[in-house]
């Protein structure tokens, strides 16, 4: 089925998936009324909104930054930057019986809506890839559900990106091909025992290539999320492992290079922009695709990561845009706030969890078998957690802490908010500034810099001391939390924290 430009929102989106759904799917006359119009709900267009004056405040802080600035990690100017995203449950798999999307999902999108969400991403429980309930890895539990969910998030102005995997497959699957995959090269962790398919094998991309445009062709998402199902070059013992029977080497392969791998999350990304989409990347922990060609427009980081800081430094100068995820099986947070340390003065935002309660029923259903590991003390905690007093249970992933905090969201918003005045669109970031004029010293060790210039002139301030540092800026400036604050120069920057200041027009 060939599809529309298909990755709308507003009206053209939902009249667009109407029509692929059928009489059955049509939106009723009440939804219409909800659907955004073509103007509103949008951030400022710098094109079509700025007047005479906001381009001159845009133009002098621009100028501002780069007279003062001589050295800095890296200067990007900010487009099509979507930073508000939530990894969104939509229910428990495997299961006894489907999610099916109804009241408490219409509540809970109101309620990331409200906060600013902008990009609801799903998990791969979306999909029956256990074929419990008919379906497979590339449909969904409950397809009428699914649309009607989608519909739901389209409603509210709101993006849906759908998982899909260009490795990974249930070994158990029918359509699975062992020649695709070395024997050894496979995932087993709580009921996934999923091969790692090569990018090399020509077999492997016709079968899944298809199957993921079929999957953004059938379900009028407006992109997709791509956990990778890789195993990087640089890791030694893949080399030790046979090579698949199907792979053709017909690119440079080394620890510094990905070939295959790379060509094929290229080719991904092209199909996905023809339609107008978005691609959101996992490769695993904190890595990226090593390439120079463009396989994403976000990067997931943070599975089994440890220690943010540590992370911090690792993917600091991966290319824009990434969405930091600390996995709290995995990690604990010193403060509340610490996500936010860590990634805003480098042009990131966290994604935040959503959807409904993870109640970990998914790893307590019979007939499935599963492994005994750190996934299922997950489920285990959750479930207890859920018997003992669902209302104090604020988990919504296997990847969130357990049970979880009501204020999580609550700070959640209140970053995001912060956030969003210093990432408009036009915005000149200069990342961990050097070298430059905006401070009467050197910086001290620790401290970071970086500055966002659009209207308003933003410094981000960020102290990864574990006492309070003094900082002197050249000019004044007021914290922009506070619009009532005086302007000054002298700070002090709190241990583990962050300041962001706002230059006075």
């Amino acid at each position: 089925m060939l599809r529309r430009g298909f990755f709308k929102s507003g009206s053209q989106a939902i009249a667009a998936g109407s029509i692929a759904l059928g009489s059955s799917a049509l939106v009723s006359a009440k939804a219409e009324a909800c659907v955004p119009s073509a103007t509103s709900d949008r951030s400022p267009s710098l094109l079509r909104d700025y007047s005479e004056q906001d381009h001159r405040n845009r133009l002098q802080n621009i100028g501002l930054c780069t007279a003062a600035i001589r050295d800095c990690m890296r200067k990007h100017l900010v487009t099509n930057y979507l930073p508000a995203q939530c990894c969104y449950n939509l229910g428990e798999y495997p299961a006894r019986q489907p999610w099916n999307p109804g009241d408490a999902d219409e509540q809970e999108l109101d309620r990331l809506k409200a906060i600013g969400v902008q990009v609801i991403q799903v998990f791969d429980d979306w999909n029956d890839s256990l074929r419990l309930f008919g379906g497979d890895k590339y449909s969904a539990v409950n397809p009428e559900g699914y649309h009607r969910f989608i519909e739901m998030v389209h409603r509210r102005g709101m993006k849906v990106l759908t998982y899909v995997s260009t490795g990974f497959i249930q070994r158990s699957d029918p359509d699975f091909d062992p020649k695709w995959s070395s024997e050894w090269n496979h995932l087993k962790v709580g009921y996934w025992s999923m091969a790692r398919c090569s990018p090399a094998s020509p077999g492997w991309r016709a079968f899944v290539m298809k199957k993921i445009v079929q999957i953004m062709d059938e379900y009028g998402n407006d992109g997709i999320y791509v956990d990778t199902g890789y195993l990087m070059n640089r890791h030694g013992y893949k080399h030790r492992m046979e090579a698949p029977v199907d792979e053709i080497v017909a690119f440079e392969e080394t620890p510094e290079h990905d070939g295959a791998f790379a060509d094929m999350l290229a080719l991904v990304y092209a199909e996905v922009k023809h339609r107008g989409g978005i691609l959101k990347l996992h490769v695993d922990g904190t890595d990226r695709p090593l390439t120079d060609l463009k396989t994403y427009d976000y990067l997931w980081v943070g599975e089994g990561v440890r220690n943010a800081d540590e992370m911090r430094e690792k993917v600091k100068k991966h290319a824009p845009y990434l969405v930091p995820c600390l996995d709290m099986g995995f990690t604990t947070l010193e403060a509340a706030h610490e996500p936010y340390l860590h990634s805003i003065p480098y042009l990131q935002f966290p994604v935040t969890m959503g959807g409904r309660i993870f109640t970990g029923e998914r790893g307590m259903i019979p007939g499935i078998e599963y492994k005994d590991d750190f996934w299922m003390k997950r489920c285990r905690d959750a479930w207890q957690q859920y018997q003992t007093d669902p209302s104090k249970l604020h988990t919504y992933s296997a990847w969130d802490e357990v049970p979880g905090s009501p204020e999580t969201r609550a700070t959640y918003a209140r970053w995001l908010k912060r956030y969003q005045p210093l990432v408009e669109e036009g915005t000149w970031a200069w990342l961990e500034i050097g070298d430059s004029n905006l401070f009467t010293t050197p910086l001290p060790e620790g401290v970071v810099a970086s500055a966002f210039a659009n209207r308003q002139l933003h410094l981000v301030l960020a102290n990864y001391h574990r006492e309070a540092v003094s900082v002197e800026t050249s000019d004044a400036y007021v914290l922009d939390e506070n619009a009532s604050s005086p302007a000054k120069k002298s700070w002090n920057i709190p241990a583990r924290s962050l300041l962001i200041l706002r230059r006075p027009v």
